[in-house]
């Protein structure tokens, strides 16, 4: 099996090192890190912290470069996802393509390019700490399941769930994968910007019982656009969130917006607590709070550029 990781940021380098200890499973990356790149090629991807893990990985940033693939995993953030497939689904052109990224919207912009999408949903998190060294934060579980209108075939999603599971990231395959993506995009929408927002840490932000019942409220607003779409969530994002809390799961974990924010670099709030406001608006399902963080999110960012 060959698969191509797109935007090997601290996700894709998960997936990247965990398959690359198969010996059934070649592993290339597409990044536009040139030093990331080089150094993948160089010494692997190496991953420290809940697991320690080098995986051999060719890494380009020449879209060129890619063989024909049976998987692509697109990790880049969600704002980028359009430039990233439209130049690398040439790979994929008789396989299949997954999003194990953030938000709502992603496999939409794939399924315009690739014919067979999977919808996929991932937990465990990290960070580069420098080219081709990822410091692996949060391990969790990875569901995949077909995109509705572009399907991956049911054999395609077991073959890829089964190589993930056995390289290290425990991955199943669902007939139906919205109700984890669901839960991911709730819990992401209602904790992220949050942090973001007041520079904590994930547990701390659960520590203050008026920021806890903010984050409440922002998961009451995604529970209610869910259910308008018939999804019925496979776990409750509010016992995640607690969980997560603890000291020995996320308490210091930095959320990926806030380590954006930190970084001043753009944010994937329009995929979030936006693309919660967007479906409900199409379902017709009210979401001022989810409304009101991605204009103070937006806010934020547009301070960057002024002088």
């Amino acid at each position: 099996m060959r698969v191509c990781v797109v935007g090997c940021g601290a996700v894709g380098s998960l997936f990247a090192a965990n398959l690359a200890q198969l010996e059934d499973v070649e592993v290339w990356a597409y990044d536009l890190s040139q030093p990331h790149v080089d150094a993948i090629n160089a010494n692997g991807i190496a991953l420290t912290g809940a697991g320690e893990v080098v995986g051999k990985v060719r890494a380009t940033s020449n879209p060129t470069d890619l063989p024909p693939c049976d998987f692509g995993i697109v990790a880049t953030k969600a704002m980028h996802t359009e430039a990233a497939i439209a130049v690398t689904a040439h790979a994929f052109a008789a396989g299949a393509a997954a999003s194990v990224q953030n938000g709502v919207g992603n496999e939409e912009v794939i399924a315009r390019h690739v014919s067979r999408v999977i919808r996929a949903t991932t937990f465990p998190a990290g960070r580069i700490l420098e080219p081709g060294v990822v410091q692996w934060d949060v391990k969790g579980d990875t569901t995949l399941g077909p995109f509705e209108p572009s399907p991956a075939t049911a054999t395609e999603i077991e073959r890829l769930a089964d190589a993930c599971s056995r390289g290290g990231m425990p991955t199943r395959a669902v007939a139906d994968a919205r109700p984890a993506q669901w839960r991911k995009v709730i819990f992401n929408s209602a904790t992220n910007p949050v942090g973001a927002l007041t520079g904590l840490t994930h547990g701390r932000v659960c520590e203050r019982p008026d920021l806890r019942a903010l984050v409440t409220a922002l998961v009451d607003e995604g529970k209610a656009v869910a259910a308008a779409q018939g999804i019925t969530l496979d776990a409750d994002p509010e016992e995640l969130i607690d969980h997560a809390a603890r000291r020995e799961v996320a308490y210091d974990h930095k959320a990926s917006m806030l380590q954006d924010v930190e970084a001043r670099r753009l944010t994937e709030i329009d995929f979030l607590n936006g693309g919660i406001g967007r479906f409900g608006r199409e379902l017709g399902v009210p979401t001022p709070l989810n409304d009101a963080v991605t204009a103070l999110v937006k806010g934020l960012e547009a301070s960057w550029t002024l002088h």
